[in-house]
């Protein structure tokens, strides 16, 4: 009597919860080695994927058969070939395997006779089918999600802001899911506004209540589905588009872009990768004090460091000066030079205008917008409360819809109270504070500044001579219309 291994598989957790097609194979798997007088060694049930070999059943089924060292000849029954595997590649490797354990796979239904030559054809042949069958069934699938994305609809899970429902009539749809919606169209007003980044603004909604990873969140931000749109995937044939969705967009196409214009442009700086390169901020605006030429610049190296010069372009000159000693001498001048008491009046006028009343007028306009969606979202709320009273709703679907309308009105409400915070801090003390900061010396203004900004209030304090016994500074020469404004314009 012959023994064998008997292996039943299905594809689908449905398949395994509806049982006939594991019950099935096995029942007539059982009436085949008894008709043939098989012994059974072990049946081995699996409820997994056939495009490997990486299944549980599988491996426990190899490891059983490794365990007898003798290697006896055995068998190993499945119904037909895609129960075995749907993959050619993996089959013929594992067949291999099996081979060097003295073990044969077989199927009842689509019997091979491996001592016949030409039955490695037919072998091929059932081997194709069900990869043919799956790649035909992945392409159809695919074909159709793009099918439904050119349509305007999303078939696929409903990303974090939106939840896939069943409508009356069996479509189904995606609608947007409180409060989540709420956060995610907050996020991108706050960051559209340029003054947090990415993990910023993410941590401020995580604090409203959105439960949001990292990941998850930098892709919302790319996602133009929140606006409304639906992305269609390239094929070979077809480009990638864009096009309307069905859906409730959350936000305006204008914030979408304004917010991709944003990431990109913080994309491209990377201050990590960006080169250190020596400054010379005074080179251009110096002359020599011996010949009268403009003064260049370059590094020196040293016995022991590489140090700053700015000199002459005449090798033959002596005109040559360490830059960090003459930085810093133009800084010292700098730091003697202040406003004038009178300019502050000015600039407090200046503050309140630009500045406080425009962000304060910002501020109101969201508080505006919070109060009238407080407003809205209570009115719903008490419409539910008209509904449960006139029994048109059971207490289930009452207490379901209390609780979300609950959670939103309580992040408005702290979104109200983070508006109120900033208006409150925008009103006299504030300009006081700003007016401190601007009654400092110009160098303070000056070290706060990046390159640009530097160079351009070296243009307008410009060192223009030196001092040729001390090759020390001497006075600056200022704007005209600075001197009015300044202290110490000498």
């Amino acid at each position: 009597m012959k023994s064998a291994y008997l292996y039943v598989r299905v594809s689908t957790d449905e398949q395994k919860k509806k049982g006939f097609s594991l019950i099935e194979q096995e029942d007539r798997l059982l009436k085949h080695c008894e008709m043939n007088q098989i012994k059974v060694e072990g049946i081995f049930r699996e409820d997994f994927s056939a495009k490997n070999f990486n299944r549980p059943e599988w491996k426990r089924l190899i490891k059983t058969i490794k365990k007898n060292k003798y290697r006896p000849s055995e068998n190993i029954l499945f119904i037909k070939w895609d129960r075995f595997s749907r993959s050619i590649e993996y089959a013929y490797q594992m067949i291999g395997i099996l081979r060097g354990l003295n073990t044969q796979a077989m199927a009842i239904d689509q019997p091979i006779d491996f001592d016949i030559p030409e039955s490695i054809v037919m072998l091929a042949v059932y081997l194709s089918i069900p990869e043919a069958e799956n790649n035909r069934r992945g392409k159809n699938t695919s074909d159709g999600m793009r099918r439904a994305r050119k349509m305007g609809r999303w078939p696929a899970k409903a990303p974090i802001g939106y939840m896939n429902f069943s409508a009356t009539d069996g479509r189904k749809v995606i609608v947007p899911k409180q409060p989540e919606a709420t956060f995610i169209a907050w996020s991108f007003k706050e960051y559209s506004k340029g003054r947090s980044t990415i993990s910023q603004v993410r941590k401020m909604a995580n604090l409203k209540g959105l439960k949001c990873g990292r990941n998850n969140f930098w892709k919302a931000l790319r996602n133009p589905f929140y606006c409304g749109l639906v992305s269609v995937p390239a094929t070979k044939n077809e480009e990638s588009e864009t096009v309307v969705g069905i859906h409730e967009p959350l936000i305006s196409q204008r914030l979408f872009q304004d917010v991709q214009q944003i990431l990109n442009s913080r994309r491209t700086k990377n201050p990590f990768r960006q080169k250190t390169k020596p400054v010379f901020l005074l080179r251009g605006f110096l002359t020599c004090p011996f010949c009268g030429r403009r003064f260049t610049a370059s590094i020196s190296s040293g016995r022991h460091a590489k140090y700053r010069y700015y000199h002459c372009l005449v090798s033959k000159c002596k005109g040559r000066v360490r830059a960090d000693y003459l930085d810093k001498e133009y800084e010292d001048s700098l730091n003697k030079i202040l406003l004038r008491p009178e300019v502050y009046d000015l600039l407090n006028l200046i503050l309140k205008d630009e500045n406080i009343l425009t962000e304060e007028k910002k501020c109101t306009n969201e508080r505006k917008e919070i109060l009238e969606e407080i407003s809205k979202q209570e009115i719903l709320l008490a419409k539910v409360r008209r509904h449960f009273i006139q029994d048109k709703i059971d207490i289930d679907d009452f207490n379901d819809l209390k609780k979300e309308y609950k959670n939103l009105l309580d992040a408005l409400h702290g979104q109200l109270s983070v508006v109120n915070e900033r208006i409150i801090n925008f009103r006299a003390p504030m300009i006081d504070r700003e007016l401190k900061l601007q009654q400092t010396s110009i160098f303070q203004l000056y070290q706060n500044q990046d390159i640009a900004g530097k160079r351009h209030i070296i243009d307008l304090f410009t060192p223009v001579s030196i001092n040729p016994a001390t090759k020390q500074l001497n006075a600056l020469q200022i704007n005209q219309a600075i001197c009015l404004i300044t202290t110490n314009c000498a």
